[in-house]
């Protein structure tokens, strides 16, 4: 019980925080606007008698991962609605109108009352927590309610809450599920030894959603010009300073090479500061047109959306936030077949240790890693046969969506 108000508390404290913040920050705002009106947004959207699948992404890239699932769901089950809740702006104002879901709303903070009181209007029929979801109250409800509950590429490492001398009540949320569909037998091995064996190894429905991801790839004609006949071309996707630093090093003695940057802030400081780092002729894909493209050697993505789509563009691919918390989706660029690289902080992604060990993927600590790693790449056997590995790699993994199917009582 100690736990369980500790735990209360500390939900209380974040509502309190982003109170205060949300006159201050857009966040929050976003955010507080949204809790607001949620409830008066389900009871006008719910249809009585309807049977609702609820998911639930913390926030975009959650999302992006679940994804594969709900439209496989929709596609062979056409008489189920699809609820679809987020935690997180970044998730919610990107994807408030996804064709796929009936409804999309942010998911109440965990509170007993707010808890009880959105079951009660959504009466869900079953519901999908997508990876690093584990709401305690939320999990503790359904349960109680028998509503069928599951995680979806869920993975579990030793340094986790669950796995501490003092994690036993985030230990019982896990019992919480009726069933965990994890990524790597390491995780159903961690789960095992808790007593929690209602564990499928699955893999990472990610794959699937990064071969969808090409499928549905877009035409970018001014990107397709941009790069012309036969020309190295670097893409860096979701890059931050410290990564910038390094390419744009290389890019600016290296005239034989052109580079697109997809900033992972696209603001106008930060793209004034990529700016003041080049020294060759550069154009914003905003202000580009037929002929100015063909005077740049860089091509600075400024708006959102494009990023999965250019991979297709390059030769090589260079995978921001590894100088940071961590790297950003790896996967999108291998699938294209081209190598990636990425800096040091990747150890916690296992998509990102694994395309290692295939040798689709190399880390790089440094400029002169980076600099040998690329005048490595340069050469057309052993680029070819990075890519190669990256894509193996993605297909190989793939299917955890039909995985995941085939164990669900529908």
């Amino acid at each position: 019980m100690k736990v369980d108000f500790l735990y209360n508390w500390a939900i209380d404290l974040y509502d309190f925080v982003i109170h205060l913040a949300a006159p201050f920050s857009r966040k929050p705002r976003k955010m507080m606007k949204g809790h607001w009106v949620v409830y008066e947004l389900l009871r006008q959207q719910v249809e009585p008698g309807e049977r609702y699948i609820w998911f639930h992404a913390a926030s975009l890239g959650e999302f992006e991962q679940g994804r594969p699932l709900i439209e496989k769901i929709r596609a062979k089950y056409p008489d189920y609605k699809i609820l679809l809740t987020f935690f997180s702006p970044s998730g919610y104002e990107v994807r408030k109108h996804y064709r796929g879901a009936d409804i999309v709303c942010y998911l109440p903070f965990d509170k007993p009352r707010n808890v009880r009181k959105f079951l009660s209007i959504t009466n869900p029929c079953m519901a999908f927590f997508i990876k690093y979801e584990f709401w305690k109250n939320y999990l503790d409800e359904l349960h109680r309610r028998r509503i069928p509950v599951y995680s979806v590429s869920s993975i579990f490492r030793r340094d986790q809450i669950f796995f501490k001398w003092y994690g036993g009540t985030y230990r019982d949320v896990l019992k919480d599920f009726d069933h965990l569909f994890v990524q790597n037998e390491a995780s159903k091995r961690y789960l095992s030894k808790l007593g929690i064996n209602r564990v499928t190894v699955v893999g990472d429905t990610r794959f699937d959603r990064v071969l969808q991801i090409r499928e549905e790839a877009k035409e970018l004609p001014l990107v397709d010009r941009f790069k012309g006949e036969n020309r190295f071309t670097f893409v860096a996707g979701s890059s931050w300073g410290p990564d910038e630093d390094l390419f744009l090093e290389y890019f600016n003695t290296h005239p034989e090479m052109k580079l697109i940057i997809a900033p992972h802030v696209i603001d106008e400081n930060h793209l004034v500061e990529i700016v003041g780092k080049l020294r060759r002729p550069y154009v914003r894909y905003t202000r580009a047109d037929e002929r100015n493209v063909l005077r740049a050697d860089c091509l600075i993505i400024d708006c959102f959306g494009l990023l999965s789509s250019t991979y297709r563009y390059g030769e090589v691919a260079y995978i921001g936030g590894g100088f940071g918390a961590g790297i950003h989706n790896t996967l999108e660029a291998a699938v294209y077949g081209i190598p990636v690289l990425f800096g040091p902080k990747f150890q916690k992604f296992q998509e990102a240790v694994r395309l290692i060990e295939a040798k689709g993927a190399y880390p790089v600590n440094d400029y002169p890693e980076l600099e040998n790693l690329l005048d490595l790449l340069h050469d057309d056997h052993f680029r070819i046969a990075t890519g190669q590995n990256a894509n193996r790699y993605v297909i190989d993994n793939s299917g955890a969506t039909d995985r995941v199917m085939a164990m669900i009582n529908f």
